[in-house]
């Protein structure tokens, strides 16, 4: 499993026109299932993502405090491309990413476990599957990428 996050000030989804999901400060989160991730990464990594010190704490002390200590908002955006490649012609590859139907499963799953892990209402995504238009405004810029190794069999 494949995460990029980025600390934003602000972070929206838009599919056909329509503001599906937006929040204020926190974290925009790319997330990308690779063909051999089990639940065991989706846990990984929903902890490591609420637990990511993104954030100064009230004393200035830089890397101190994640989303959850500073009450802030995380949208999740599903992106099978994180696992892409290229071609020898240079054609984009993505055979590593999991199959639509067990990924919508499995990224449901992760949006489950961030809504129990930290608060449901706190907790954003943008459509599964759908062409969607992502606008944030970065706060830094702060990027981070979480890789959880696939626990499943035939992983690379």
């Amino acid at each position: 499993m494949r995460l990029v996050l980025q600390r934003v000030k602000s972070a929206s989804v838009t599919v056909e026109g329509n503001v599906v999901s937006s929040i204020g400060p926190g974290v925009m989160a790319l997330v990308g299932l690779h063909e051999n991730d089990t639940e065991d990464n989706v846990q990984e990594c929903c902890k490591k993502l609420l637990a990511a010190k993104l954030w100064a704490n009230d004393n200035g002390g830089q890397w101190r405090h994640g989303v959850k200590q500073r009450n802030l908002e995380v949208l999740c955006v599903s992106q099978f491309t994180l696992y892409g490649t290229l071609s020898k012609k240079h054609q984009p590859d993505y055979k590593l990413a999991m199959k639509s139907i067990p990924a919508k499963a499995l990224y449901g799953q992760f949006l489950s476990l961030l809504k129990e892990s930290y608060q449901e209402d706190k907790i954003f995504d943008g459509k599964f599957g759908e062409m969607m238009d992502v606008e944030l405004i970065n706060d830094g810029p702060v990027t981070l990428v979480i890789e959880s190794e696939p626990k499943g069999s035939n992983s690379e």
